[in-house]
């Protein structure tokens, strides 16, 4: 800010200087401190005219005013508080939201200016500029200060540091003020910050701690008045001599006054730095308006400094405490730095979703231009202001919406898409607030009960809503009965301004407006529960037979402006279990609804009753009052939010206000308060998230209720058991009708579960769904553990559970969760009861589960025959017996059965040698079962549990070789013949490998298929058992492999012994024959040879390019060899290549390879 040079002119017939040796100190007040003698009247008047009146103003009012009491107007002029000072030079304490806390005081100068802070407050950096600035100052850093009217300099030394402690460095530190605001500064270190130097803080705080040593001087103006001509010019010539830089400017100046008409001629007077502002002058303390504008650029240019700007919203919000007009200013400069962002447009319409820490930032200017707008002390005339400049920004294309997820496409305007706002619509509607409100300002005033009132209750109000008294409540309290956010948002705004008191009155009369509005609710809905006829004035109409009640339009947890978390706050504050904030002092006259351009009817408010703290609630009642209203918005049935970011900000604000509740405890008094809240909240209707009947898209109310079911369980059980399980619901994903708690265990109906994947295609979309299934399950671990100890509660319990939880992955992690609690730890046994459960759970995920494709179900399977194990005998034969209802049949036949008969379960449980038996046998069972609904997957796996139990061998045998054997593969098949293999089953083996050999087909083409090694494999089983059985083995490889080097290969493997000869049945082994090429069964496997070799170079040689020539010249290697094996071989293969000379007699090149090759 440009240091104020205001035009003046002189008046030397009274006014005469004061010379260097005229004491500063104020007439009757010792140097020792202020109060040790009272002020003088002109002490008194010269702080209130300093304070409030422009110095301009006092010259033009008196043509003579004495040099002594313009001198006392003038040391008055600067700041006597220190909190200002360290307001412009130190960031918000991190540990309170409030104003820096009191410092201690310092030894005052012979001034009475007030106290001043030495100590450093809790939370403070020491780096602070402020911090700096006091150690500056107390260790006499600060030199050659001087007060020249309302301009300040002096001399800032500061001692080297680092590698140089030695370099002294000085700096030239001054300051301009008016009416007890420092209005610009200046240093030498140049320091670029958004915060005063600490050079300026030394000096500032130097002006305010040691006034008496400060020399004091009128403004030059008056001191050039009383010069003569010729020291007029002497002064000005030593000035020129002294600063030889300005000559050029003194050259310019000495011209344009020779001119006798220019512009300086022209004006009456001239400027003068030191003479303080003007009457037109806005003054206000200083603040540097470019280095805030370049805070706000980087961060939204790079995402820097992001801590920082957080710390300049609360700076924002301590002015408004402190009253300071900067505040305002402040904010504007953010807002439209905020507003000139290139990625709005983005955000806004293109579905680029917003950035997460741009949002919030978002959020805190919407609720702090509200803050602003509800100003109590605001005129008519700035709210109107106000109000345009955010109307032309909400105009804006760019300006960003309230739910920033909210995208432009779609109708809108209906219930389903309702109409977007921008973020300054709250602020645009807290425009149409009033505070000349007869009833209000009696409650800001004091809302103390009355004999007259409680008399009164139901006849002295002048509106009443079905009967009742709208202005009181039934203890004679006054109650404000209002949109909850916005009456909430006039609290917020009177704690902003620094209203403590006040805020505090409102928040219990709104508090008390919930409660008896919440009582009205309450009787509404029992009467037409139960059908009573209601007075024709009562309001109530429609019929209560409906599936739900309607939530609230708009929910309180999630709202932009947090009116729960503002009203508790405030009410905490008042308990003294929260720090207060610490506010500039307010006189007691001093009314906010008195506002400077509003004017009321009846007498000034000054002349009212106002209530002391001691007349007001204890701070028991407080806390009482602030516990109420958490639990009433906690469990406020609302609309579940559309955006993704809106969702995520009313699990933030559910979070943080239950964490605020868990920090204290509970005593009896606190106990009754909350029983009753939470029985009121279970027999209201729509307007409770607990109540009979909840909206489809209604918020659940999972984290809430565990809260109170953690806090209730010690005090009242029943009542905390009512409570979770009537939250356990989720409607949303409900495809029957609500079940209320005392239908659990006397229903036989299985729950049917909605299509949760439905929750995320509907209006408004459940982002957050994962969420609501976690914190679900939470909420039924929490209630399982605590009922284990009571069978019938622990049944309710797991009923409940099982039908209103649909998510699979959810009912599996609380049998996890059951099943960690019920294990023995040390020195403790089984807790069987939650085993069961557990078991019970897991059985329900599998059934969920059996159909569905993509679930990695190996772990629940593993999980559940661990928990059925730890059960004992009896859970194990009953998961066996009842495997088709949970398992597939190869879960069952592999994982579950295999694992109940190892030897390591086996040994766990402790079986004896009956149990053991019962349990091998009724694997077999199982296994047999499985194979009959699924032989392929699970033939090889049943076998091999069968191995000792002949009988059930022989059925899977028989029904994999008569029926199964066409849906089986053939890997499955020569898996399962090479197990009958090495279980010396040979003869069973070459069966299981013919029909796998059946089920194979190999092309002309595929000489590297996957199957090679299992087709020498069963043609050498069936050589080492017989030529009969080779002969067969023969008979199906002709008709199914047409690959001339694989059937090459198994002719030249039976020319040589039988591989495998003991593996055969039997005492005997056969004899020994050696098989030829030319009798059966291998002449016809080497014709089928030949017949292949022949067929493959035709296909081959159909579209053979010339890289492919020195490959099929191999390949005929391979036939000639083949070829040879016949008796008439020779001759055959030489017809062969004289015939594809023949016939393919274009390809030039590669039969003349041919013929170089073979010699033909």
């Amino acid at each position: 800010m440009a240091v104020n040079k205001r035009l003046c002119c002189g008046h030397s017939n009274y006014y005469y200087g004061v010379g260097p040796g005229v004491s500063a100190a104020p007439a009757g007040v010792s140097a020792a401190g202020p109060g040790t003698v009272p002020a003088s009247l002109l002490d008194v008047a010269a702080r209130a005219v300093a304070a409030n009146v422009p110095f301009q103003r006092v010259e033009q009012s008196f043509p003579r005013v004495p040099e002594h009491v313009l001198g006392r107007i003038v040391y008055w002029s600067f700041p006597r508080n220190e909190r200002y000072i360290r307001m412009y030079s130190s960031f918000v304490s991190s540990g309170s939201s409030s104003v820096a806390a009191s410092t201690a005081s310092a030894s005052a100068a012979a001034t009475g200016s007030g106290t001043g802070g030495t100590g450093r407050e809790d939370g403070e950096s020491p780096g602070v500029p402020f911090d700096r600035g006091v150690r500056l100052l107390e260790s006499g850093a600060v030199e050659d200060v001087l007060q020249i009217g309302f301009h300040l300099s002096g001399i800032v030394r500061e001692p080297g540091s680092g590698l140089f402690p030695d370099q002294e460095k000085v700096f030239k530190a001054s300051v301009s003020f008016d009416r007890c605001k420092i209005t610009s500064v200046k240093c030498g270190c140049d320091s670029r910050d958004i915060f005063w130097c600490q050079h300026i803080v030394a000096l500032s705080l130097y002006r305010i701690r040691k006034a008496s040593s400060v020399q004091i001087r009128m403004p030059i103006s008056e001191t050039l008045l009383q010069m003569t001509r010729e020291q007029l010019q002497k002064f000005s010539q030593y000035l020129i001599s002294e600063h030889n830089d300005v000559l050029p400017t003194a050259q310019r100046l000495a011209d344009e006054i020779m001119e006798s008409k220019s512009t300086i001629n022209l004006l009456q007077g001239a400027p003068d730095p030191t003479a303080g502002g003007s009457v037109d002058d806005e003054y206000c303390w200083h603040l540097d308006e470019e280095q805030i504008l370049k805070l706000v650029k980087n961060f939204l240019t790079h995402g820097s400094h992001s801590e920082q700007l957080t710390s300049i919203f609360e700076k924002v919000r301590e002015m408004l405490r402190a009253r300071d007009s900067n505040s305002v200013r402040m904010l504007t400069l953010i807002t439209e730095q905020f507003l000139t962002d290139p990625r709005l447009p983005g955000w806004r319409t293109s579905g680029i979703p917003t950035t997460e820490k741009c949002r919030p930032l978002w959020d805190e200017i919407g609720a702090l231009w509200v803050c602003v707008i509800l100003n109590p002390r605001s005129t008519a005339a700035e709210k109107s202001s106000w109000w345009q400049r955010l109307k032309s920004w909400s105009e804006l294309p760019a300006c960003p919406l309230e739910d920033g997820d909210t995208r432009s496409s779609g109708a809108v305007g209906t219930q389903s898409h309702p109409v977007p706002h921008t973020i300054f619509q709250r602020a645009l509607e807290a425009a149409y607030l009033s505070w000349n409100d007869s009833h209000l300002e009696a409650i800001l005033r004091c809302n103390r009960p009355t004999a007259e009132l409680r008399k009164n209750y139901r006849c002295m109000c002048m509106g009443t809503v079905n009967g009742l008294c709208t202005l009181v409540n039934s203890s004679g309290r006054r109650i404000w009965l209002e949109n909850i956010p916005l009456a909430c948002a006039r609290v917020e705004a009177l704690r902003s301004h620094g209203y403590t008191d006040e805020a505090r009155r409102l928040a219990v009369a709104i508090v008390l407006g919930m409660k008896h509005q919440q009582r009205l609710n309450c009787l509404s809905y029992y009467n037409r529960k139960n059908m009573v006829p209601q007075p024709a004035h009562s309001g109530f109409s429609g019929s209560y037979h409906q599936r739900y009640q309607s939530p609230s339009a708009e929910g309180w947890i999630g709202h932009p402006l947090d009116p729960i978390g503002c009203i508790f706050m405030t009410l905490l504050e008042a308990s003294g279990l929260a720090a207060k904030d610490n506010t500039v002092p307010i006189s007691e006259d001093e009314c906010p609804t008195c506002t400077a351009g509003e004017s009321s009817d009846s007498t000034s408010c000054s002349h009212h009753h106002t209530c002391t703290a001691s007349e007001d609630l204890g701070k028991e009642e407080y806390y009482c009052l602030a516990l109420e209203v958490a639990l009433m918005g906690l469990g406020q049935q609302r609309m579940m939010q559309a955006g993704v970011y809106a969702q995520e900000k009313a699990v933030k604000q559910e979070g943080k206000l239950i964490a605020q509740l868990e920090q204290f405890e509970l005593d009896d008094v606190h106990v009754e308060v909350f029983r009753d809240q939470v029985q009121m909240l279970l027999e209201s209707g729509s307007g409770s998230g607990l109540g009979h009947g909840v909206h489809p898209n209604s918020t659940p109310m999972h984290t809430f209720a565990k809260y109170l079911f953690v806090r209730l369980l010690r005090h009242d059980a029943n009542l905390a058991f009512r409570v979770g399980l009537r939250a356990m619901r989720l409607p949303v994903v409900e495809s029957t009708d609500d079940h209320d708690e005392a239908s659990v265990g006397h229903s036989s109906q299985q729950p049917t579960p909605g299509n949760p994947g439905q929750v995320i295609s509907r209006y408004p979309r459940w982002f957050n769904f994962a969420h609501v299934e976690a914190r679900q399950c939470d909420l039924a671990a929490t209630m399982l553990y605590a009922a284990r100890d009571e069978p019938q509660r622990l049944r309710t319990v797991l009923e409940c559970a099982q039908r209103n939880i649909y998510s699979s992955r959810q009912l599996f992690k609380l049998a996890q969760d059951a099943y960690e609690c019920a294990i023995p730890k040390a020195g403790t046994t089984r807790h069987r009861p939650l085993l069961e459960a557990a078991l019970e759970l897991g059985l329900q995920v599998m059934r969920l589960t059996l159909n569905r494709p993509g679930w990695h179900r190996s772990e629940m399977v593993r999980w559940l025959v661990k928990c059925a194990t730890e059960l004992g005998y009896e859970a194990l034969i009953d998961l066996m017996k009842l495997w088709y209802s949970f398992f597939t049949p190869s879960e069952a036949a592999g994982t579950v059965a295999s694992t109940i008969v190892s030897p390591a379960t086996l040994v766990h449980l402790g079986l004896d040698f009956v149990r053991q038996e019962e349990l091998a046998s009724r694997a077999c069972v199982l296994a047999v079962q499985c194979v009959r609904k699924d032989a392929p997957n699970c033939a090889l796996g049943a076998l091999t549990l069968c191995e000792k139990n002949v009988r059930a061998f022989d059925d899977i045998y028989m029904h994999i070789v008569d029926e199964a054997s066409p849906s089986m593969t053939w890997i499955q098949l020569f898996a399962v013949a090479r197990y009958l293999e090495r279980r010396t089953n040979a003869l069973r083996a070459h069966k299981v490998a013919l029909l796998g050999m059946k089920n194979l087909h190999v092309a002309y083409n595929q000489d590297s298929h996957p199957a090679i090694n299992d087709i020498h494999w069963a043609c050498g089983l069936s050589h080492s058992i017989g030529k009969n059985e080779l002969t067969c083995m023969i008979q199906v490889v002709i008709e199914n492999i047409h690959c001339a080097t694989i059937l090459s290969d198994i002719l030249r493997r039976c020319t040589l012994n039988a591989p495998g000869i003991n593996a055969i049945e039997g005492k005997h082994r056969p004899s020994l024959v050696i098989l030829t090429y030319d009798k059966p069964p291998l002449i016809q496997l080497l014709n089928a040879a030949l017949s292949a070799y022949v067929n493959t170079m035709h296909a081959r040689l159909a579209h053979i390019s010339p890289r492919h020539y020195t490959d099929f010249i191999e390949f005929l290697c391979k036939a000639r060899e083949a070829f040879l094996l016949a008796p008439d071989g020779r001759h055959s293969f030489a017809h062969l290549i004289e015939n594809m000379k023949l016939v393919y007699k274009g390809k030039k090149k590669l039969m003349l390879l041919i013929s170089e090759r073979f010699a033909l």
